[in-house]
């Protein structure tokens, strides 16, 4: 049995999943700035709902980012741990990927722009196609401007695009090319643990694993915002 235990925390939600052969339990919650203190009840709470101990976990999985500065390192303290202590390998998921799982698993989008507020001004963001179920990348994740961001050229040229996130509050700002392709705006999806297991999932299939001092966020900028 492959049981993968999952965690996101890079935005205002946080969320615990567990995968057992093909069966995911979830925990999402809003939980703006109390992640910390509620991250460990959550995962206790939902070990004992899937019948199982911490111990019987085969890989630690968590959202890597981009996200909230904070969340991330709360995100990546609280694996490095676990993983050290059970000598469990860890599996970073980008939560942009996260995101674009969800649009395309739960909301049947082919075509996915990924949007997430990252302050100063700023967007994370990266544009996904379906395949097969999953999403693969066409650009490589980016920090930018609203008004920067663009979408590749693809075969389709009129295929429609879904633009998932919080960054859709600078829908206005987004170059007239994008919103014109544009055929629905999911605000609210977050990044969740569903999707990272599931995400996770497949990676541990292709051995994709990473020690613990490799588990990581990944910020896209520098430059740590006070308060984020």
């Amino acid at each position: 049995m492959t049981c993968i235990l999952a965690l996101d925390t890079s935005t205002d939600a946080g969320s615990v999943a567990i995968w057992q052969d093909g069966k995911v339990l979830e925990d999402f919650q809003l939980l703006p700035r109390q992640q910390a203190q509620a991250l460990l009840p959550q995962i206790k709470n939902l070990l004992n709902k899937a019948g199982i101990e911490l111990k019987q976990v085969d890989a630690l999985a968590f959202g890597r980012g981009p996200g909230s500065f904070t969340g991330l390192r709360i995100a990546a303290a609280s694996i490095q741990g676990l993983a050290l202590a059970l000598g469990k390998p860890v599996i970073p998921v980008s939560t942009l990927e996260a995101m674009a799982w969800t649009a395309i698993n739960a909301k049947g989008a082919s075509q996915v722009l990924t949007l997430l507020d990252a302050r100063m001004d700023e967007v994370y963001w990266c544009a996904w196609q379906a395949e097969e179920g999953w999403p693969t990348a066409l650009v490589a994740e980016q920090l930018s401007a609203p008004e920067a961001v663009n979408l590749p050229v693809l075969a389709d040229a009129t295929a429609a695009w879904v633009l998932v996130g919080s960054g859709a509050g600078y829908v206005d700002r987004l170059a007239s090319t994008v919103t014109t392709k544009l055929t629905q705006q999911l605000p609210t999806l977050l990044p969740s643990a569903k999707a990272i297991v599931h995400l996770a999932h497949r990676a541990w299939l292709k051995g994709e694993v990473v020690d613990a001092g490799e588990a990581i966020p990944i910020y896209l900028r520098d430059k740590v915002t006070h308060g984020s």
